[in-house]
C-alpha cells in the first residue's frame, strides 16, 4: 500500500523538489527583465536589496529576484547560466537543507545565488570546502561574480596574518577551510583585546563536500596545545609509589593482548593510601576518587601502563638520554614521536631520563558543535542521503536528493569477488588494458596510497597478450563435454605480446593545483588514472578532456617561458583546444564514456558511490565495476573464511570470479555495521563533547565580557564579598557551636588570601558573637583595604589590572580544567564495571569540576587583587610560547594542520619533509631552516609563516 502510494502522489524528496520547480518558474519568468538591464543597472540591484532587507523585508521575499539577478550575473561574467535544477539546490541550501547533487551537476556554481542572496543582510556567508587549494580557486571563480554584483569577497587560507583573517573575515563572502574557521574560532577566544578577533558571529555557512566534513572529519576535535607547567615531581612520585605497588602482583591485572594494565580492588586501596600519607591529595578531599584528585588517578594510571606495558628494548630504546619509541612492526626507530597523555612522560620517570614538558590543551572544540554554532547551516555533496539520519540527527538538516540536468546513462556491473589479492590486481590489469586498447579512459580508485603504489608497478611491468591460435589438446580429441568442462587446460593456446606496460597517472595528491590538472586530463581517450579517495576533488572529469585547466595549463605555461599571453593568443589557444577537445570527446564517448573501477569496497558505501559518481556526467555514458577479493579488509572481517570455502566448494578455478547480486547486497550489509559503528563514534564524541560544551559557550562568553568592560571593579567586589562569605561559612559553619569554629584556620586564610591580619580571636572570644557579625567585620575590613590599595596605584591602573588578572585567571582556570576533563575522560569508562553508566558519570564531575573552576576563580583574583606588591617596570622581552594546532585525520592519524599538504590524507610529510617543503620556491641555504626558527629574511616572523609557507 505504501509503495502505492510512493508511485502515486511520489516520495516526500519528490514532492518538495517540486515545489521548489514551481518556484523555479517564476525566477525564469525574470529572466528578460534583468537580461535588459545595463552592467552597471544590474549591480545596482544589490543596493536596492540591501535595502530592503535594512527596512525589514524578509530574505525569502527577495528570493526570486535575487536568484534572477545572481543567474544574469553568472551568464555575463562566466558565461554559465544555471540549470533549473541547479537553482532548486540553490534553495535548498537557502533553507538550511543538503543538496545531494550528482557529480558533474555544478555544485560550485549552485552556491551562487543563495550566497548572494544571504550575503545582502551584511551578515557575512562562510563557503567551507575540504582544502586550500579549493578555497583560493572557488573564492577567485566565483569572487568574480560576487564583485561584479558589488560584494566583497575574502579567503581564509593557511599562514595569513592576523590583519588579512580580519579583513576576509569581515567581506561579505568569505571562502575557507573547516579546520582554519575552527582555528580561528578558538583563537579568538585566547586573545586579550576585542581588536585581535578575527571572526564576526557565525550568520551562515554552505559546507561544500558536507559529508567529508562534517560526518568523517567530526570523528576527531580541533584542539589548540602548548606547553605545561614542569610537573616532573608528580611524575616521579608516581612512578615510585607504582614501582613499590606492583612488587605484589595482586594489586594489578594485566592484560597484554587488549594493551591493558588495571589496579585491582586491593591495589587502589594500597595507592590511595600511599598517596594520603605522602599528602598528595588535594585540598579538602579524603579519597582518591574524589572529582578533585582526577589528574592524580590519571598520573597513577599511566605510571601503571609505563611499569607494566612498555618494555625496554622492545617498545621503546634510550638513546642519548631520551626514551625513543620502536616500531613493533618494522622494528624502526620513530625518533620525535611520542605518547600522548603523559604516557611518555610516565615512561621517563620510569628510566629516570629528563623528563619533557608534556603540551596541554589549551581550547578544543568538536567539528559538529563549532558548525552547530552558525544560525543558518547547510550543505551539498554527491552523497549524503545515506547518512541523512545522521545529519538530521545532530544539525537538524534536512537531505534532498536533487534530479540531473540530464538522465542518467551510466552502466553499474555487479561486484566482481575472487579468491586471492593476485588474482584481483590480474584482473583488474587485464581490464584496465582492454579499455586503454580501445580508447576508453578509465579511472581506478584504491582505499589508500599504498595500494595506489601497488598498482602502479603491476601496471609498470604488466605484459599484454592477446590469443593468436588455440589448438585442441591430442588427449580431449573427441571429448568434447571434458572438454569443455575442464577449459582453457584442453587447449593448447599460443600468446603474442601485444605491448609491455601501461602508461598512467597516480593521484597522490601531494599539490592539489597538479592533481586537479591530472583529474582534468582524465576523460581524454585511452587515459589511465589511479587514485585514492575521489571525494572533494572539485575538478570534473570531462570527456576530451576540462577546456577551463587546459586553458589554464597554457597560461602557466606561457608565463614560466617569460611570455605575455595576449587576448589573441588566448582566444586563438580556445579555438584550437575547443576542437581538440570534440575530436577527443567523440572517441571517448564511442569507446563507452569513462569507465570507473574500484580494486576494493570502502568501509563507507558513501565513499564508493563517490567514486562511481565520477562517470556518467551530465548524460554521458559510463560504466562502473568494484573489483573485490577474499583478502581484502571488509570481506576478511566479515565474511572472509565463509566465502572462501563456498568458493572452493563449487569449484571456482583460479582467476575466474564470481558475481551476483545478492553478494552486492552482503557487502552493503558489511559496509551499514562499520558506517553504524562509526556513527556510534561520532555520536559518542559530540555526547561527551555536550557536556562541555555548555560549560564552554558560557566561559567564552564570560571571557568576551571581560574584553569589552573597562570597569570590572563591581565584579571584583563581589568575588571579594563571596570570598569572605565562603571562608568564614567553611571555619564558622552556620550551625556549628563557637567551641567548634577553627579560628587558626580562618585566620591563616585571611592573611593568605586577603592580606589581613586581623583580630579574630579576640571577636570570637566576644560574647554571644555570631558568625554573620564575624564575616561583617571581615567584609568591612577587606572593602577597606581594596579602597586603600585603589587609593595606592590609582583608578586607572587599579581597573587595568583587575581586567588584567581576570582574563589571565580564567585562562589559566579553564586550561587546567581542560586537563581534568581530558584525565577524567580517560578513566570514566572504568564505571561501566561498577554498573554505572560511564556518560551519566562524566555529566555528574564535570558539573563539579566547573563548579571547583568558577570557585578558584574567586580565590585566585581576590588573592592576587588583595595581596600581590606591585613594581610598575619594563617588563623583559618575552617570546610567547609556541601553541599547536591539532586536527589528526580520521583515517591515517597524521596532524592535517602540520602542514597544509596534510589536509590531504594521503599527503603524508615526514617531519623533516616539512621543513623544507617545496625546496624549489626556497632561497639557496634555506631550505634546512627549522619551522619555528625566525626567517632568515628578517621579517621577525617565524620560518613556517613566512618563506617556509607552503603556496
Amino acid at each position: 500500500m505504501l509503495g502505492f502510494a510512493k508511485k502515486f502522489f511520489g516520495s516526500s524528496n519528490d514532492r518538495k523538489v517540486k515545489d521548489f520547480m514551481g518556484r523555479v518558474q517564476k525566477i525564469n519568468a525574470l529572466e528578460p527583465r534583468y537580461a535588459a538591464l545595463s552592467d552597471d543597472e544590474l549591480r545596482m540591484m544589490t543596493q536596492t536589496f540591501k535595502d530592503r532587507v535594512a527596512a525589514g523585508e524578509s530574505l525569502d521575499k527577495l528570493l526570486d529576484d535575487a536568484f534572477a539577478v545572481s543567474r544574469e550575473a553568472s551568464k555575463r561574467v562566466l558565461g554559465q547560466r544555471q540549470y533549473d535544477v541547479q537553482l532548486t539546490g540553490g534553495m535548498i541550501l537557502h533553507e538550511g537543507g543538503i543538496a545531494e547533487m550528482r557529480t558533474g551537476e555544478g555544485k560550485t556554481l549552485v552556491a551562487v545565488a543563495p550566497v548572494y542572496l544571504n550575503a545582502l543582510s551584511g551578515k557575512g556567508v562562510h563557503v567551507i570546502t575540504v582544502n586550500d587549494y579549493l578555497a583560493r580557486r572557488d573564492a577567485e571563480w566565483m569572487g568574480r561574480v560576487y564583485r561584479f554584483l558589488g560584494l566583497e569577497v575574502g579567503v581564509i587560507v593557511n599562514g595569513l596574518s592576523q590583519g588579512q583573517r580580519q579583513a576576509s573575515y569581515n567581506a561579505d563572502i568569505t571562502y575557507g577551510t573547516n579546520n582554519e574557521f575552527g582555528f580561528d574560532y578558538l583563537r579568538d577566544n585566547l586573545v586579550y583585546d576585542r581588536r585581535e578577533m578575527v571572526q564576526r558571529p557565525h550568520h551562515f555557512a554552505i559546507v561544500d563536500e558536507v559529508d567529508s566534513i562534517l560526518i568523517d572529519e567530526a570523528r576527531t576535535p580541533l584542539i589548540i596545545s602548548g606547553p605545561t607547567e614542569d610537573r616532573s615531581d608528580l611524575y616521579k612520585i608516581c612512578d615510585a609509589l607504582v614501582k613499590d605497588l606492583i612488587k605484589d602482583p595482586t594489586t594489578f591485572d594485566l592484560d597484554e593482548k587488549q594493551r591493558q594494565s588495571l589496579l585491582t580492588e586491593e591495589g587502589s586501596e594500597k595507592i590511595e593510601q600511599l598517596l594520603e600519607e605522602g599528602g598528595h591529595f588535594a585540598e579538602d578531599t579524603t579519597g582518591l576518587y574524589d572529582a578533585a584528585n582526577i589528574s592524580l588517578v590519571h598520573h597513577v594510571n599511566q605510571a601503571l601502563r609505563a611499569n607494566t606495558l612498555y618494555q625496554k628494548d622492545k617498545d621503546y630504546i634510550i638513546k642519548a638520554g631520551e626514551v625513543v619509541l620502536i616500531d613493533e612492526f618494522t622494528g624502526r626507530m620513530m625518533t620525535g614521536r611520542r605518547l600522548s597523555e603523559g604516557l611518555h612522560q610516565a615512561i621517563e620517570a620510569k628510566e629516570d631520563v629528563k623528563i619533557q614538558p608534556e603540551n596541554q590543551t589549551l581550547a578544543s572544540v568538536t567539528i559538529q558543535n563549532y558548525f552547530r554554532l552558525y544560525e543558518k547551516l547547510s550543505g551539498m555533496t554527491g552523497t549524503a542521503a545515506t547518512e541523512a539520519q545522521e545529519f538530521s540527527d545532530i544539525y537538524q538538516m534536512d537531505v534532498l536528493e536533487v534530479p540531473t540536468n540530464r538522465p542518467v546513462q551510466r552502466i553499474d556491473y555487479d561486484d566482481e569477488v575472487y579468491r586471492t589479492y593476485a588474482e584481483k590486481v590480474q584482473a583488474i590489469a587485464r581490464q584496465i588494458a582492454e579499455c586503454r586498447e580501445r580508447g576508453q579512459p578509465i579511472l581506478v580508485g584504491t582505499v589508500s596510497i599504498e595500494k595506489s603504489e601497488q598498482l602502479s608497478e603491476i601496471l609498470n611491468n604488466y605484459e599484454h597478450k592477446v590469443e593468436v591460435s588455440r589448438t585442441l589438446k591430442p588427449e580431449f580429441a573427441g571429448k568434447d563435454k571434458e572438454a569443455a568442462k575442464i577449459g582453457d587446460a584442453a587447449w593448447d593456446i599460443k600468446y603474442e605480446t601485444k605491448f609491455k606496460g601501461i602508461p598512467h597517472n597516480v593521484l597522490n595528491a601531494r599539490q592539489h593545483e597538479q592533481e586537479a590538472f591530472i583529474v582534468a586530463d582524465a576523460g581524454l581517450p585511452g587515459a589511465v588514472t589511479i587514485a585514492t579517495n575521489m571525494a572533494g576533488r572539485g575538478t570534473d572529469i570531462q570527456l576530451g578532456g576540462n577546456l577551463e585547466m587546459r586553458l589554464d595549463k597554457y597560461r602557466l605555461d606561457q608565463r614560466n617561458m617569460a611570455v605575455e599571453v595576449t587576448p589573441e593568443m588566448l582566444a586563438a589557444e580556445e579555438a584550437r583546444l575547443k576542437a581538440d577537445i570534440a575530436v577527443q570527446k567523440k572517441i571517448a564517448l564511442d569507446a563507452g564514456g569513462l569507465f570507473v573501477l574500484g580494486t576494493e569496497r570502502h568501509e563507507s558505501r558513501r565513499i564508493d558511490n563517490q567514486l562511481r559518481g565520477r562517470t556518467g556526467r551530465q548524460g554521458d555514458p559510463g560504466t562502473s565495476k568494484f573489483f573485490l577479493c577474499c583478502e581484502d579488509d571488509l570481506l576478511r572481517i566479515f565474511a572472509g573464511d565463509r566465502l572462501d570455502a563456498i568458493m572452493r566448494n563449487f569449484g571456482v578455478a583460479e582467476g575466474e570470479a564470481i558475481s551476483h547480486p545478492w553478494l552486492n547486497r552482503a557487502v552493503e550489509t558489511a559496509q551499514k555495521r562499520v558506517e553504524t559503528r562509526n556513527y556510534d563514534i561520532r555520536k559518542n564524541l559530540l555526547k561527551y563533547d555536550d557536556v562541555v560544551n555548555d560549560q564552554r559557550k558560557a566561559v567564552f562568553e564570560q571571557r568576551q565580557e571581560f574584553m569589552d568592560s573597562d570597569d570590572l571593579s563591581e565584579l571584583v567586589g563581589e568575588f571579594r564579598r563571596d570570598v569572605v562569605t565562603d571562608l568564614v561559612d567553611r571555619f564558622m559553619p552556620p550551625k556549628a557551636y563557637a567551641e567548634q569554629w577553627d579560628i587558626d584556620g580562618l585566620d591563616e586564610k585571611v592573611k593568605s588570601t586577603l592580606g589581613l591580619d586581623l583580630p579574630l580571636h579576640d571577636w570570637a572570644a566576644e560574647e554571644g558573637v555570631s558568625n554573620e557579625e564575624v564575616e561583617q567585620r571581615l567584609q568591612d575590613a577587606a572593602d577597606a583595604r581594596a579602597a586603600e590599595r585603589l587609593e595606592q596605584l590609582g583608578a586607572d591602573q587599579t581597573r587595568g589590572l583587575e581586567k588584567q588578572f581576570l582574563m589571565q585567571m580564567i585562562d589559566m582556570q579553564w586550561r587546567e580544567h581542560l586537563v581534568h576533563l581530558d584525565h577524567l575522560r580517560g578513566v570514566i569508562g572504568l564505571r561501566g564495571y561498577g554498573q554505572r553508566d560511564p556518560l551519566n558519570e562524566y555529566k555528574t564531575e564535570a558539573f563539579s569540576l566547573f563548579e571547583t573552576l568558577l570557585h578558584e576563580l574567586r580565590h585566585n583574583v581576590t588573592r592576587w587583587l588583595m595581596t600581590v606588591e606591585f613594581r610598575f617596570e619594563q617588563p623583559p622581552a618575552m617570546e610567547m610560547p609556541e601553541f599547536q594546532e591539532i586536527h589528526l585525520n580520521p583515517g591515517t592519524g597524521v596532524n592535517e594542520m602540520a602542514d597544509p599538504l596534510a589536509q590531504n590524507p594521503e599527503g603524508q610529510v615526514t617531519g623533516d619533509d616539512r621543513a623544507r617543503l617545496p625546496v624549489e620556491l626556497l632561497p639557496a641555504g634555506w631550505e634546512r631552516t627549522a619551522r619555528n626558527s625566525d626567517c632568515p629574511c628578517g621579517s621577525g616572523r617565524k620560518f613556517k609563516h613566512c618563506h617556509g609557507a607552503l603556496v
